[in-house]
């Protein structure tokens, strides 16, 4: 998965989100979303504007780490559509 770490590089320039808003143009919630993490995607003019506005690279931003098993699963889950079944239980022939 990839981590946003927009927080971090935020609190190395000193900057609060308001400020940040403010210099790349994008609104306080969609600052937040990628802030918490919770951004499905990010537009690459998006992450310019966030490098040139932190004077940083997009590195110092994104970071890759290794789904577990259990995220793995989870993320499964999720993708779920309201309604199926979740996991659908399969007899197991225990006789054999």
């Amino acid at each position: 998965m990839i981590i946003i770490n927009l927080d971090v590089m935020m609190a190395k320039r000193k900057m609060s989100l308001n400020e940040l808003s403010d210099k790349v143009g994008i609104t306080l919630a969609n600052l937040s979303i990628l802030k918490n993490n919770h951004a499905k995607a990010v537009r690459l003019s998006t992450l310019d504007a966030l490098c040139r506005a932190l004077d940083c690279q997009p590195a110092d931003i994104l970071e890759y780490v290794p789904d577990t098993q259990e995220e793995t699963v989870k993320e499964s889950e999720r993708l779920v559509k309201p309604g199926e079944n979740k996991r659908e239980k399969i007899p197991v022939n225990e006789g054999a």
